[in-house]
């Protein structure tokens, strides 16, 4: 099964964005992930839409956009405009999700769910028909470095057995090491969403890290 390896730009060199973006074009990454917040649905702010803007027009990569803001649909058709090719949204910030997964599809675009580490398969499975991606925030989403949360492990398992019949692929996104990638691909888990604990601030190229992730 391919590997989707995709970095987690809120880790990368803002000093040297563009730079850092190329170099890991030529890398050979799949999707490059770009994280937003509103300092309210998470305690934090995140990426800024000019750093957004800066990285598509850098790359002919699949940019995704992780939407960690309260009310999502007042933003996906801004992102889809800018050309996002993935929207993550999170249900549990959304008072109407089906019909803004319907407005990013109408879009032309994949549209994902993000679950944070306390949201239940429950709560979700009947968004599992409608949707592209699953992605299980294996941290609390807000902030990098923090310790995988090794109870989201089931959870995981669980959506990996339903893909099979919803057709979705399944992404993971916290405290990614390279063990978590070999632990996790393994039990059927698609793609890898990678900070600081696989990917960046590390001695070797990332060609090397993605060729050692691959294997």
């Amino acid at each position: 099964m391919t590997k989707l390896l995709c970095p987690s730009m809120m880790c990368a060199d803002f000093s040297n964005l563009k730079e850092d973006t190329q170099k890991l074009d030529q890398a050979g990454i799949d999707i490059f992930h770009m994280d937003f917040m509103d300092g309210r649905f998470v305690p934090n702010f995140g990426m800024g839409l000019q750093d957004f803007e800066l990285v598509r027009s850098v790359t002919e990569k699949p940019l995704d956009v992780h939407l960690m803001i309260e009310e999502p649909s007042k933003y996906v058709e801004k992102f889809a405009d800018l050309g996002a090719d993935i929207i993550y949204i999170h249900p549990e910030a959304d008072q109407q999700v089906t019909r803004t997964l319907d407005t990013i599809h109408q879009k032309g675009k994949k549209a994902g769910i993000a679950i944070n580490p306390g949201t239940s398969v429950e709560m979700i499975q009947e968004l599992l028909p409608l949707v592209d991606y699953v992605m299980v925030m294996t941290v609390n989403p807000g902030f990098a470095g923090q310790k995988y949360l090794a109870y989201t492990d089931p959870k995981i398992e669980k959506l990996v057995a339903l893909s099979k019949t919803y057709e979705y692929k399944v992404m993971v996104d916290g405290a990614i090491s390279p063990e978590k990638v070999e632990q996790l691909s393994k039990k059927g888990v698609t793609g890898f969403i990678l900070g600081t604990s696989a990917l960046f601030g590390k001695t070797e190229s990332y060609e090397e890290i993605l060729m050692q992730l691959r294997k």
